[in-house]
């Protein structure tokens, strides 16, 4: 079953156009990273999936049906990128409000033990911090054991020790058989949590996959860095692996392998020749994939 669904979705604003006839798919029980650089229309996208804004052309739908359905409502929960607080009300009211709002019988307590809020739970809002503000709406958009959980920047402004627990709670969420919709701009976020990655740029999806099958299909490549006795001797016997490219790079001999599988067979022929005493591997990461999609 799809969680989310758009067909042709198009907003202008005049002759602005943020999102151009955007067809999407997000599986129920995913996890789904939306991306992309500010201006690609990731949060009109959202805010069409959501109902805040009225699409120009096409139609979005969240399990099957419109978005402004009641009981649809009740099945998502939500964490805005721009959100704010009642500031004269305490984290504990605006989570039992959530609960009375939805008809739920979740306990507030538990709610805000899950985001670190108990200790603060009877202060005032208007004297949370940021990421505190950020907690609070995370507590409330869990209101409801959500089928949909849509989080829009959840972990920004958080401090680190904030951000694992948002990604502890998505994936505790997703376990529970929640979709969660995820839109950062910190790569690294969504790498370790979602499964489906989708990238916007100028108001179209560039590219959807998993992190993996991104990195294949757009060529990246597997790195060995190796610290050796004879640097030029290493690059040499590196050139004769096909498949990879050497140079020398700050007194190390730094070498791009077109398929992971290569770093052994490199590090087998400089063994032959000197020394290694030492070596790290890495794998392009989501950034990469990110600069080649937005920039390539």
């Amino acid at each position: 079953m799809t969680a989310i669904r758009t067909d042709g979705l198009t907003k202008r604003y005049g002759e602005t156009v943020a999102v151009d006839s955007l067809d999407l798919r997000v599986e129920d029980g995913s996890v789904f990273g939306f991306l992309g650089p500010n201006g690609a229309g990731k949060t009109t996208t959202i805010d069409m999936i959501l109902d805040y804004a009225t699409p120009t052309e096409g139609e979005a739908t969240v399990f099957g049906s419109s978005p402004d359905d009641v009981d649809i409502r009740r099945r998502v929960g939500v964490l805005p990128e721009d959100f704010g607080v009642y500031p004269r009300l305490t984290g504990r009211e605006h989570v039992e409000f959530a609960v009375e709002s939805k008809r739920a019988d979740d306990d507030p307590e538990e709610l805000l033990e899950r985001v670190a809020l108990e200790d603060d739970a009877d202060k005032r809002a208007g004297g949370y911090s940021k990421g505190m503000r950020k907690r609070l709406l995370l507590a409330t958009a869990l209101v409801g054991e959500p089928d949909l959980l849509v989080l829009d920047e959840p972990t920004s402004g958080l401090d680190p020790n904030g951000a694992r627990r948002v990604r502890e709670i998505v994936s505790e969420e997703n376990d529970r058989g929640a979709t969660v919709f995820f839109s950062s701009h910190i790569l690294g976020q969504v790498e370790a949590v979602c499964d489906t990655v989708g990238i916007m740029r100028d108001g179209e999806m560039a590219a959807v996959d998993s992190v993996e099958r991104l990195r294949d299909r757009l060529g990246s490549v597997s790195r060995l860095t190796l610290v050796v006795d004879d640097t030029e001797a290493a690059a040499e016997a590196a050139r004769g692996v096909e498949g990879v490219e050497p140079t020398v790079e700050d007194g190390a001999v730094v070498v791009s392998c077109a398929e992971p599988r290569l770093k052994l067979d490199v590090l087998d022929a400089v063994r032959n020749v000197t020394r290694v005493d030492d070596f790290t591997t890495t794998e392009s990461s989501l950034d990469d994939v990110f600069e080649e999609v937005t920039h390539g």
